[in-house]
């Protein structure tokens, strides 16, 4: 008896939480319904507990009566977690076995989806002036998060967090002092103007807008596993409309493409790093 209240009260929960996203979506146009069940489930939970709600179809009652409440929610739902030069390695083999490859070219295109705070881009940025590619560069850093967006245009992160930049600089194979590409002011580390200026954010939805021009490189670095398979498939093939022929995919440590109807289309550059190339 006792397993199948369980169960009972688990089916109920799957459906508000499956009605409070068909309701962010109606309402405001916020797509989540694809996202990976377990892990939007935990960020729901966490909220109604926050709010000392006594059950999700409250918090979507509130949701869809306050404008507020639904941010709050989406700023929840939104995967935030990013840092400059986030692995290393990758950085390492991005210098070393993709960007010599795009030098000849008069125009280099990159595209960062689902860029959250910045901090990749501004790495990309970096690496593309040490490389003297960066003139020849236009790089675009996309988001649905507006907030996550504009702390990404002021280029302003915490001071405290450059010891470990740094590190992570070094470490990708950093040619300069990484000092030299930000200034201290208060508690904040301000990026060099100079990265900014063929740099451009902008918003964009992987789970509802289409394709983005015909990119050299796409970065799109642990998101996808908050997708489930069919809204992963759908943006990777956003991504293969998106790339030129013999452009890059950069995905995160914990994607591939093996597994995607699109694998036929790719070679892979390094299967440890998740890049790949489209043939």
């Amino acid at each position: 008896m006792k397993s199948t209240l369980n169960l009972e009260a688990h089916k109920i929960e799957r459906l508000e939480i499956e009605l409070l996203f068909e309701a962010l979506y109606r309402q405001y146009g916020y797509d989540f319904r694809n996202y990976s069940y377990e892990s939007a489930r935990r960020r729901v939970l966490h909220r109604t507990q926050l709010d000392n709600l006594n059950s999700i179809s409250e918090l979507q009652h509130r949701v869809l009566h306050d404008e507020t409440a639904a941010d709050t929610l989406v700023q929840d739902l939104s995967i935030n977690v990013t840092e400059m030069f986030r692995d290393p390695l990758f950085y390492s083999a991005l210098r070393k076995q993709v960007l010599p490859l795009l030098a000849e070219h008069e125009h280099i295109k990159v595209w960062h989806a689902g860029c959250a705070s910045g901090e990749e881009a501004y790495s990309m940025a970096i690496m593309l002036t040490e490389m003297g590619l960066y003139g020849q560069s236009q790089l675009y850093a996309t988001d649905f998060n507006n907030t996550a967006l504009d702390k990404a245009k002021s280029g302003v992160f915490p001071i405290k967090m450059m010891r470990d930049y740094t590190r992570n600089y070094q470490e990708a194979g950093g040619r300069q002092q990484f000092s030299d590409y930000y200034h201290a002011r208060y508690d904040g580390a301000v990026m060099d103007s100079a990265l900014k200026k063929n740099l451009v954010f902008a918003h964009h939805n992987l789970t509802t807008d289409t394709s983005f021009g015909e990119m050299q490189i796409i970065v799109c670095r642990n998101v996808l596993i908050y997708f489930n398979r069919e809204l992963q498939e759908r943006v990777l093939q956003l991504f293969a409309d998106s790339l030129c022929k013999g452009g890059f995919l950069c995905l995160g440590s914990h994607e591939t493409l093996q597994l995607s109807s699109l694998a036929k289309r790719f070679e892979t550059v390094s299967a440890n790093r998740r890049i790949y190339r489209m043939m």
